[in-house]
Order: C-alpha cells, then structure tokens, then sequence
C-alpha cells in the first residue's frame, strides 16, 4: 500500500514577523513559531535571518562562512585579508544539539573593503563580486550571510534545532525569517538551506523554481553565479539585480517576479497595461514560474509573495507595529494570539512591509 506520508507535497515551512517601528525582539519567538511547523520539514534543513543583530558593527559587511575543507578557512582569509580591512574575525557561537550533525566549519568576518580596491565599482558591487568568487572557486569556502547589521543561521536538521544550535535566543532583531526545509529536487546540506541571500537580501521559499535554468542563465549575463545547488538561491540575485543595479520600484519587482497572465493585463487599465506589458517584455527572463510562496527581507522592510495562481499556502496577519507571515496561521497565532487581522493574500498579490522611515535607497 502506497504511504501517503511518505512525501510532503505541500513542502516546507515559513515564518517571518517584522516590527514597523524597528523594536528589536529576540529569536525565541521565531523558532517556537517554525517548530509548530515541524512536520512541514522533514530534517533536511532549516535556518534563519535577522535584522538589526549587530548595532555595534552596523556599518560593516558581516559576512558568515562555511568551510567544508581542512585548507579552506587560510585560503579564504587570503583573500579577505587582500581585500577587506577586516575589523573582526571570530567563530559563529554555537551550541552542541542533538539533531544537527557535524557540519562545516563557522566564522564571521565584519569587513569594510579596503580604500581603493573597488575601482569605479560601488561597495556593494565590490562586496557581491568577492562573494560570487569565494563561492565559485572551489575551495570548500561559502560566503553564506553578506549584509550589514542583518545574518543568515542556516544548517542541516530541523529548523528549530538549527535555531538552538545557532543561539537566537541570544539574539534581537526587528526583522525575522525563517524555513524549515523538504528538499524534493536538490540537495540537503548545510550550505543549501535556507535563507538564500546576498548583501541586504534574504529569501524562505516553500515550492518550485521550474524556470532555475532560465533565470540563472539570464543572472550569469550580469557576473552572478549560483553554487548552493538550490533553486531559491536565484531569487535572491533576481531580488538585488531588479531593485539595488537596475533601481526599479519594489511593486514593480515583484510584478517581474510573479508577472500577471495576459488575459489579465488585457483587463487593466491602459496606464496599468502599458506598465505591466513593459515588464513582462524587458524582464521575461525573471520570472518565476512553479509553485512558491517566498518571503524576503531587506533592511527597510519585508515581503510575502506566491506565484501567480498561489500553489502554495501563504497566510498574513498584523498586530499593532508587527507584521507576520507564515505557511499557516497557527505559526503566526503561536507568535500572536490575537491579532488585530488575518488574511490569505490573492495570488501573486505582494504583501508588503515597511520599517518606519525605511526605503530601498538603503540598498541601491
């Protein structure tokens, strides 16, 4: 007889919460929320992100790694050492938990790029292409967090022990995501779960990214390069491109991530037609397509999407300054016991978040 439990088709776990006004919370409430979302995983992955964790260095790159190899940790430190002004160098603080195997070697790095070395390109430019290199050069080294007074805290096991591993309760942010992974296409390992990010950006993803291959062939025309062997990792560099390098309007991002079908855009009004056609036609390389729900981050503020005809669950709910975003509302009611209101995005419908005085001029 055919085990119905033997697969997950509705797929990972996703819990955010952000406050309006940037109070900064811990992480406890964060991974109470994604282990009521246990049995969405399947202990191939787990992790989180955080924003505002590091005030007393909120102005240098923080950059977390992963070394897979005995040689790796000298052979990256060569290379940050020739390019950053490293102002501290240190383990990730972690814990022994049962349910999180051996893995990679932890550090993080809090860096300024070093005068001079990035030439005519931008910090964030400069910062981007060492990541792409230090990940693609094959030296067991991945830069898996890169963004200032924000981290990535991402392992193998349920998300919940990856959370205790990791000691979020230690820490306080005014921005959290988090995603306990089943792995269905790609790999479970530690480098491979998520969040996906780069810079300022951080991506949970439940579902599918069927157009991988197209997006990550347009992202290569622009010197990205995806090693995590996930799918989500593209959605983070479409994230930065679209918005930081080509300066478009978060609606409007979106909209090239998760374009309306054409009968709809036949519907809109003619201001509307023509804005939504010209995305569809200049950034057709971007879109999405496969079942998702995504939440992503910024230090301005956060963002729910799913996919054009939402195959996959997406729940909103605010209270007071906080916004929350789950796989299911009784991860957010977990975090919130009454909110003020909850709803179910339409499909393809963003739901939008913004940190008090926040902006995308952060990013750019």
């Amino acid at each position: 007889m055919y085990d119905v439990t033997a697969r997950n088709i509705s797929g990972c776990g996703l819990s955010a919460l952000m406050s309006e006004e940037g109070r900064r919370v811990s992480g406890e409430a964060i991974i109470s929320s994604i282990a009521l979302l246990h049995d969405r995983g399947n202990g191939m992955g787990g992790g989180f992100a955080a924003y505002g964790i590091y005030p007393e260095r909120a102005e240098d790159y923080a950059l977390h790694l992963m070394y897979y190899r005995p040689d790796s940790r000298d052979r990256t430190e060569r290379i940050l050492d020739d390019s950053f002004d490293v102002r501290l160098a240190e383990p990730i603080p972690t814990r022994p938990v049962e349910g999180v195997p051996a893995g990679p070697a932890l550090w993080r790095y809090f860096v300024q790029p070093r005068p001079g070395r990035a030439g005519t390109q931008s910090k964030d430019d400069y910062v981007l292409s060492l990541v792409m290199r230090i990940n693609s050069e094959g030296i067991g080294s991945y830069v898996f967090s890169s963004g200032k007074n924000m981290g990535a805290f991402k392992g193998l096991g349920y998300a919940e022990d990856v959370g205790r591993f990791y000691r979020l309760e230690e820490y306080e942010g005014y921005i959290w995501i988090a995603h306990g992974r089943f792995p269905t296409n790609t790999p479970g390992w530690w480098a491979g779960a998520h969040p996906f990010t780069l810079l300022d950006w951080a991506v949970v993803h439940n579902g599918e990214i069927s157009s991988y291959g197209g997006n990550r062939r347009y992202l290569e025309m622009f010197g990205y390069r995806c090693t995590m062997q996930t799918d989500t990792e593209v959605v983070a560099y479409l994230l930065d491109l679209l918005i930081r390098r080509h300066g478009l309007p978060l609606e409007a991002a979106t909209a090239a991530l998760a374009a309306p079908f054409w009968h709809r855009i036949a519907a809109m009004d003619k201001d509307q037609q023509a804005l939504m056609t010209a995305i569809r036609q200049v950034y057709a390389p971007a879109l999405l397509n496969g079942p998702f729900a995504i939440v992503f981050a910024h230090a301005g503020g956060m963002v729910g999407l799913s996919d054009r005809i939402k195959l996959r669950p997406l729940v909103a709910a605010r209270k007071d300054d906080f916004l929350f975003l789950a796989s299911e509302e009784a991860a957010i009611r977990l975090m919130c016991p009454q909110p003020d209101l909850v709803w179910a995005p339409e499909a393809g419908e963003p739901v939008v978040g913004w940190v008090r005085g926040g902006s995308l001029e952060g990013v750019r």
